[in-house]
């Protein structure tokens, strides 16, 4: 799919055709070049191919269809919360988890010239990165695929009064000017990406490493459901590190729900704490087990 802007598209048209080489080696990733998944994915394996896609789905897909050995997708920041349908799309992907990246976050204001801009184009995530940064200026935000996009769309427009918030390499390859650096509000600024692939490891290699497994599950439509599912993973020392709610459908009456605990299954613990699990929902599903990139606690 090539909805990238005409500044991107000859970037693009090169590392698909580096990635068609060796698919083996290809990383998909959702954005333009310089895109954060494209730090991301030079970051957790710098002998990957990057392969941009204008889309989550796409970069999905590609991995689906051969494209591209794994997908790196960033699912979380630290500073605004889960990436937008996230929690919908793995599920639906059909791949599994392989291995978690954590990168920190530096935005660069960035333009034809020095302004004054009126508005700033960027993911929505970075916009909400960076709010009070532009509320400050009187900047409006303006919603855009991806970051280092919305840099080759300015460049594109050629509008003066238009900049974008994205990784200081959108500027060096889109030939735009640095304005400020670091324009995020917050200085610890991270974001968690997940890598998936068709097949999921196998949790009996990773014994003796530290790991996380990341699963869906809908409890049963009765009084205290929750609470005595997650009963499991507190009476067998299983820490949980994550638990998000999400609807799926318009009926209201059921949540699916989103989490990762430390640990893998075949350990007694884990086992035990799914086991219980689910036993008190409609259905457990695994997304995949793979190694901590950071300690947890």
């Amino acid at each position: 799919m090539h909805s990238f802007p005409e500044p991107a598209l000859a970037l693009v048209a090169e590392m698909e055709a580096a990635a068609a080489t060796n698919p083996s080696r290809a990383m998909a990733l959702q954005g333009a070049p310089g895109c954060n998944g494209h730090r991301a994915a030079l970051e957790y394996d710098p002998g990957c191919l990057p392969l941009p896609c204008f889309s989550f789905e796409d970069a999905l897909d590609a991995v689906k269809e051969k494209k591209a050995e794994r997908a790196i997708i960033p699912i979380e920041n630290s500073q605004h919360g889960r990436v937008a349908d996230i929690h919908f799309l793995l599920p639906e992907s059909g791949l599994s988890i392989v291995g978690e990246h954590f990168m920190s976050i530096h935005h660069a204001l960035m333009g034809l010239g020095e302004g004054p801009f009126t508005a700033a184009y960027s993911h929505p995530q970075a916009l909400g990165q960076s709010r009070h940064y532009l509320r400050e200026r009187g900047i409006v935000p303006m919603s855009y695929a991806d970051t280092a996009g919305a840099a080759a769309f300015v460049r594109e427009q050629g509008d003066p009064a238009a900049c974008a918030i994205a990784p200081k390499l959108a500027a060096e390859l889109y030939g735009l000017k640095v304005i400020e650096e670091n324009v995020e509000d917050a200085a610890d600024n991270t974001t968690r990406f997940v890598v998936l692939a068709k097949e999921p490891l196998d949790p009996f290699l990773l014994q003796g490493q530290p790991t996380m497994t990341t699963f869906i599950f809908e409890v049963k439509n009765v009084a205290a459901a929750l609470y005595k599912a997650l009963g499991g993973f507190a009476t067998n020392g299983v820490n949980m590190t994550k638990l998000e709610s999400y609807q799926i459908g318009a009926s209201f009456a059921a949540t699916t729900f989103y989490a990762d605990i430390e640990g893998a299954p075949g350990d007694p613990r884990v086992d035990m704490a799914l086991q219980e699990l689910a036993f008190h929902c409609k259905y457990v599903r695994p997304l995949g087990t793979y190694r901590q990139a950071r300690p947890r606690g």
